[in-house]
């Protein structure tokens, strides 16, 4: 019989705890998401704590954690204030440009330049979706939930699919076929799905001096 290792939460920092639940839940799917402030400013980010939810109505689950202080990541202020948003799917293609949209960028920076994305613009929401990706879902905000308190919380986004986007390339006979995504792995790494092929991405700094 083999023997196991106990852990308790309780007993880690926030930052080994984090590690440990994103090292051994995986493969991850990847939220490229898109909002507006209530300005118009546009924010383009990516989430790993990522699922789908039900399917009547059709539904999507992320879950942004807390900003250093304990402030609340502009995509998640930016969806509490409009309730509109777009979540993009990654594949192999898009993933350095995903990575690039993590980085810590001043705020008259866009992610969107920064990474080089194009936009197309969305149908019933306001915020625009990325041109490259094979899936985009526009969503209507149906509730937060938060989780946590302080700079160590989440907050758990559940929205409503109001529209989807998919690239005829990967649309056949009425159903996506060929979808070549990327997940999350721990720590740097991604998998592609399609050849199983193991990689990694550093987050990249914000550009600028030092």
């Amino acid at each position: 019989m083999s023997t196991t290792v106990a852990i308790d939460p309780a007993d880690l920092t926030v930052a080994a705890t984090y590690d440990f639940l994103s090292r051994v839940v995986v493969p991850r799917p990847i939220a490229l998401v898109s909002t507006l402030a209530d300005d118009g400013t546009p924010n383009l980010a990516p989430f790993s704590f990522f699922m789908a939810g039900g399917a009547n109505p059709a539904s999507l689950v992320f879950c942004p954690v807390r900003a250093v202080g304990g402030r609340k990541k502009d995509t998640l202020a930016n969806i509490e204030a409009t309730g509109e948003y777009v979540i993009n799917l990654v594949d192999r293609a898009m993933a350095e440009a995903m990575n690039a949209t993590s980085a810590k960028l001043p705020p008259e920076a866009s992610e969107w330049e920064h990474s080089g994305f194009l936009s197309a613009p969305s149908v019933k929401v306001a915020p625009a979706r990325v041109a490259a990706s094979p899936v985009s879902f526009e969503m209507k905000l149906f509730r937060t939930l938060d989780h946590g308190t302080g700079d160590t919380s989440a907050t758990y986004v559940v929205g409503e699919v109001v529209l989807a986007h998919v690239h005829e390339s990967v649309w056949n006979d009425g159903t996506v076929q060929a979808l070549q995504p990327i997940a999350r792995l721990g720590g740097p790494s991604y998998i592609d799905l399609v050849g199983g092929q193991v990689f990694d991405l550093v987050r990249p700094k914000a550009p600028g001096p030092g």
